[in-house]
């Protein structure tokens, strides 16, 4: 499979992006990440001069009680990058991760799952990749990595110095219309927001499930003049 001339598939080390056998729910998503263009994804895009680090997160679709279901975790409070953040598991490429512009991401994405919510890379099944995106305030070059929780496995806290918690949203709970704001950034930058398992999930991770939602055609019509501030608390 490829997408922008760039292979994601390494025979040599097992690491394949393939939508073969996935549910047809997630097809929608599988489509879009084959069409969608950086500009359509954030106005925040990767520096023409190569620089910023290379990151990746993983960003798991599963089946759970109540449906469909995504993988978030909130960041401990004690990191010095995005204290107390939910977000998808992932962070940077190691050297041995391999190639930054191929499977270099697809690597990092499931190591870094592994070692923050202890999930099993082997029951996880990537089936697309989405354009790289740039985090100005920490300057990481981020590739957000498709996959299905393809056989669940057990996940929680790994190292509390990292993760404060480990959990799934139902994505029927981040299309809800009255889990949907704008949230307000000290800064003044406004972006989109979801109200989910007492927890305010924004920035980066919001923005690209907004999107996500979006171009999979799954978005209701929400109060876009609904503001919260970041403090927010149920």
């Amino acid at each position: 499979m490829t997408r922008a001339d760039k292979t994601y598939d390494d025979p040599a080390t097992g690491i394949a992006v393939t939508a073969d056998g996935l549910p047809e729910w997630l097809a929608p998503v599988e489509r879009a990440a084959q069409t969608v263009a950086p500009e359509q994804l954030s106005r925040f895009l990767p520096p023409a001069s190569g620089r910023g680090r290379q990151s990746a997160v993983l960003i798991l679709f599963g089946d759970g009680p109540r449906g469909p279901e995504l993988l978030l975790m909130e960041r401990s409070t004690s990191l010095r990058s995005h204290p107390g953040q939910p977000s998808f598991p992932g962070g940077s490429l190691d050297p041995e991760d391999g190639d930054p512009a191929t499977t270099g991401p697809l690597r990092a994405a499931l190591r870094e799952a592994e070692e923050e919510t202890g999930l099993d890379p082997s029951g996880v099944q990537l089936f697309g990749v989405l354009p790289r995106l740039y985090i100005p305030v920490s300057g990481f070059v981020v590739t957000p990595v498709l996959g299905w929780w393809r056989s669940p496995t057990p996940v929680g806290v790994v190292d509390p110095a990292e993760t404060a918690r480990v959990f799934t949203v139902p994505v029927a709970d981040l299309t809800d219309p009255a889990n949907r704001a704008i949230a307000r950034h000290p800064s003044g930058h406004h972006g989109p927001a979801f109200l989910v398992a007492s927890a305010l999930v924004w920035g980066f991770t919001a923005g690209v499930i907004d999107r996500i939602l979006h171009f999979a055609g799954w978005e209701r019509p929400w109060d876009r003049s609904k503001q919260v501030p970041l403090d927010w608390h149920t």
